[in-house]
């Protein structure tokens, strides 16, 4: 642990809540792995300037501090003059870098110098990292989850839109994921967050959420894409109380044909997709799909798709998972379009009261 330093205030992660403005003073490369939620970048030493200076610390780390100071002088000054230029007198910023040493303590001091009040947060991000291990461990065992199962393109993620729309509470896992949770389910053109940093938004979300009221959430694996589910939260979210979401055929695959409308522009992408199916349904039947996805025959397609993978992986799972799902609530959607799920989602909310009030 780094000793006070005169003239710096130190706060513990506990104190976070209290400060609304956050400067990870870090590299860009550290932030970019991880980050405490709100905070942004202002780095005393750049990517290269880190590795530079670590680099010469190793063969002399008197003029690797020398040579350091003058940087994180310069990078500071720069902030002063563009960043922080508008900061009224009042602000009250907290500064943390990787441990609570001497990147975070150089700026909250200059900071306060010029007479702002900024506080260095105590053991930096490695203290803050430690403290959503440990939250998440914890806080998920707060909360009387609602897990809304349904097959592939049944709408459960539009259905929990629609009740958060409608005021009840939700956390939305894949929207933090940034992942449909499936073998196609990933955003193109938004990159899935690093593990640390989905366990930061999910501490983040966790935290704003009220004990005393129902959590609705979709049924997920332990895995939503390259992310991994927290263990209390998958615990806790298999001992929910499940609705199931039933959705005729023919409107699911009008709705994954709209929520997948990137691969009908690129077909081959869908193919390269696919490959990884070949060991479960061998290499004609994968062929036969790519075929008619080049064809443009994509109705066939996305029902085969359910018929044959997507619906029977999707009972095992949630027979293996989820088995109060046999003594679940079922809610039906006659169709997909939002002023349905809106209805719907006052008919769910409706449901779960009534459910309550008889075991209560």
């Amino acid at each position: 642990m780094n000793a006070p330093h005169p003239g710096v205030q130190r706060v513990g992660v506990a104190a976070l809540s209290a400060y609304r403005d956050r400067i990870d003073v870090r590299s860009p490369a550290e932030f970019a792995l991880d980050h405490v939620p709100a905070a942004e970048n202002h780095p005393v030493l750049d990517d290269a300037e880190r590795a530079r200076i670590g680099t010469l610390y190793t063969a002399s780390p008197f003029t690797a501090r020398k040579r350091g100071a003058a940087l994180v002088a310069r990078n500071i000054a720069t902030m002063l003059e563009t960043a922080f230029a508008d900061r009224d007198r009042e602000w009250q910023p907290l500064v943390y870098c990787w441990r609570g040493g001497q990147r975070s303590r150089a700026l909250t001091q200059v900071l306060n110098e010029v007479g702002w009040r900024a506080v260095q947060l105590e053991g930096g991000y490695r203290a803050y990292r430690r403290h959503v291990v440990a939250e998440l461990a914890r806080l998920p065992q707060r909360f009387r989850f609602v897990a809304i199962c349904g097959l592939t393109g049944s709408g459960k993620s539009r259905l929990l839109a629609a009740l958060a729309r409608s005021g009840a509470q939700t956390l939305d896992l894949e929207g933090i994921a940034r992942h449909r949770g499936s073998l196609l389910g990933d955003l193109p053109g938004d990159p899935q967050p690093s593990q640390k940093w989905f366990e930061s938004q999910l501490f983040d979300a966790l935290e704003t959420l009220d004990a005393s009221r129902p959590v609705f959430v979709e049924s997920e694996s332990r895995r939503i894409g390259s992310v991994q589910m927290p263990d209390a939260l998958l615990a806790q979210m298999r001992a929910a109380r499940v609705l199931t979401l039933v959705t005729p055929q023919a409107q699911r695959v009008a709705l994954l044909k709209k929520e997948y409308a990137h691969f009908i522009s690129a077909p081959d992408l869908l193919g390269a997709c696919l490959k990884p199916l070949i060991e479960l349904h061998g290499k004609a039947k994968v062929a036969r799909w790519e075929a008619a996805a080049a064809a443009g025959d994509w109705d066939r397609l996305v029902a085969e798709l359910l018929e044959t993978h997507y619906d029977p992986m999707y009972a095992r799972s949630l027979a293996l998972n989820f088995p109060s799902s046999r003594e679940s609530l079922v809610i039906e959607a006659p169709d997909v379009s939002p002023d349905a799920f809106a209805t719907l989602a006052c008919e769910v909310r409706a449901m779960l009261d009534a459910a309550e009030a008889i075991e209560s």
